[in-house]
């Protein structure tokens, strides 16, 4: 089948962002100075681990992010055009297509082989009954779902976990050879090294996260094929489904809100920091009543005239998910016009200290020009205030996401998030009976993923904060620990000297 890739506003400022970060890696490489504190990150037992979590979730983010449209055949033989479906979908789509597709008539409980509610079914004899209708792709394979149903979810899952555990065996071993290579040591002794714990990165910990998100993506691929493994909604759609797309949301949402975020916060925090006077003035003025406006009111009326505008010029859109794109990246930036006055606020201050140190009256002094003396001297002093911030904002506007989502102001109906997706779960929970699992898949996945980033966050602000001690200090500590030769017949005892005592 033949594809015509699309290129959505999104998608082109994901791709921007990740040519960024990539540019960022190889800079930072390539001078020592920005190279240490990114090593004091890689020492955090919990950073590492919190770290590989989010490599999943941009793993999952990233493919789908890549837009195509399939072809629906030839529109017009004579001039060999061909025709493309209106439908946009993803690598991810095209991956999860079992899930997209098979979609059942209404609500049914993960793992469950019959409809959640019961219905009217006719007998073969003419007379009606209610029962639980069998579903059409959930179980569809036993033929006695109640005698069969747990053995065959207990066997699939085991056969999942194992391919799991398998792949992480192999990538485990590759690790191991890695280090041995560049440590000098033998495969035993990098291995013993690593299940230690005494490496200065803390393998054992990105191995044990590593381990338990194979063995669970294993046992999710190995019954998802077969099963709704968290369940269907209301119009039948896997609801697994529904929280990996929600998870590209989160991501250009968290990531792209700081792109529209940090030129208004560094322009004018640097700028009323240095010239201070009536420029100082204007730009506090500025932020200080843009922070006395409720920022979900002044959200909520940008988001609605952009709705209205969207809706009366529906020929600027060929596609629903140009427009669902649209309003996504209207959304981005208004979040961000309204979220960049904390981190101006502390670019300023910053800025007030840095031009009375001696090396910028120093610049002062030689006639150097502002610009220059901002450029080479004060952005470069910042830029660890405008990474911790920028880190930590992250969870927020995700969170944030789910709020707007929630409350109708977010995101396009039409696009799948976790905002969207527990609005849609709170008429849900009102019913008789209940349904909870869109509920928890939705919180499950928005928890793990807003844990993982303020984990890894708090890595960055101790690596880059002077007054916290990291684990690579502490691990040179322990190094040079004094061994105290016991009396014979008792223990050998350690000394260790206190990490915060010198």
């Amino acid at each position: 089948m033949a594809f015509k890739p699309v290129v959505l506003w999104t998608d082109a400022l994901v791709y921007l962002l990740v040519a960024v970060v990539l540019l960022f890696v190889w800079h930072v490489r390539r001078n020592q100075h920005l190279l240490v504190p990114w090593r004091r990150v890689s020492h955090s037992a919990s950073g590492m681990a919190a770290l590989t979590v989010l490599m999943f979730f941009i793993i999952i983010g990233l493919l789908d992010t890549v837009h195509l449209r399939p072809a629906v055949g030839n529109a017009n033989e004579g001039a060999r055009e061909q025709a493309y479906s209106v439908e946009v979908l993803s690598l991810l789509d095209l991956i999860a297509t079992p899930l997209r597709v098979r979609v059942e008539k209404t609500y049914s409980a993960p793992f469950a082989a019959h409809l959640y509610a019961r219905e009217t079914v006719e007998l073969p004899d003419g007379r009606q009954t209610r029962e639980f209708p069998r579903l059409k792709f959930g179980g569809a394979h036993l033929q006695d779902p109640e005698a069969q149903l747990i053995t065959d979810v207990a066997l699939r899952a085991g056969a999942g976990g194992g391919l799991g555990l398998l792949v992480w065996g192999l990538l485990l071993i590759s690790l191991v050879a890695l280090v041995a290579r560049r440590s000098g040591e033998t495969f035993i002794s990098a291995l013993s090294a690593i299940r230690r714990g005494t490496t200065a990165i803390p393998w054992n910990a990105v191995a044990i996260v590593l381990l338990l998100i194979l063995l669970l993506c294993g046992a999710a691929l190995a019954l998802c094929g077969n099963y709704h493994i968290l369940g269907t909604d209301k119009v039948g759609q896997d609801v697994f489904y529904q929280s990996l797309k929600s998870i590209r949301t989160g991501l250009v949402i968290g990531t792209l809100t700081t792109l529209m975020m940090l030129p208004f916060a560094l322009l004018l925090g640097i700028t009323a920091g240095y010239f201070r006077g009536w420029i100082d003035d204007v730009i506090q003025y500025l932020y200080t009543t843009l922070s006395s406006i409720p920022g979900v009111l002044l959200i909520a009326a940008a988001v609605l005239m952009m709705q209205v505008y969207i809706e009366t010029r529906p020929e600027l859109f060929d596609t629903i998910a140009a427009r669902a794109d649209l309003r996504l990246l209207f959304l981005c930036i208004i979040l961000g016009v309204t979220s960049w006055t904390g981190l101006c606020r502390l670019l300023r201050g910053e800025t007030l200290k840095l031009r009375e140190m001696e090396y910028i009256q120093a610049a002062h002094a030689f006639g150097v020009s502002h610009w220059r003396i901002i450029s080479r001297h004060i952005l470069p002093n910042v830029m660890h205030i405008v990474l911790i911030t920028t880190v930590m904002d992250f969870s927020g506007l995700v969170l944030a996401e789910a709020v707007l989502s929630y409350v109708g102001v977010g995101v396009d109906p039409s696009t799948i998030s976790f905002g969207t997706m527990i609005n849609a779960a709170r008429m849900e929970m009102a019913r008789e009976p209940v349904v909870w699992w869109a509920l928890l898949a939705a919180f499950s996945f928005m928890f793990a993923l807003v844990l993982s980033a303020n984990l890894f966050a708090d890595a960055v602000q101790n690596a880059f904060d002077p007054r916290v001690r990291t684990l690579s200090a502490k691990i040179g500590t322990l190094r040079r620990k004094k061994l105290v030769k016991a009396p014979e017949g008792k223990a050998v005892s350690t000394v260790i000297e206190d990490p915060l005592s010198s």
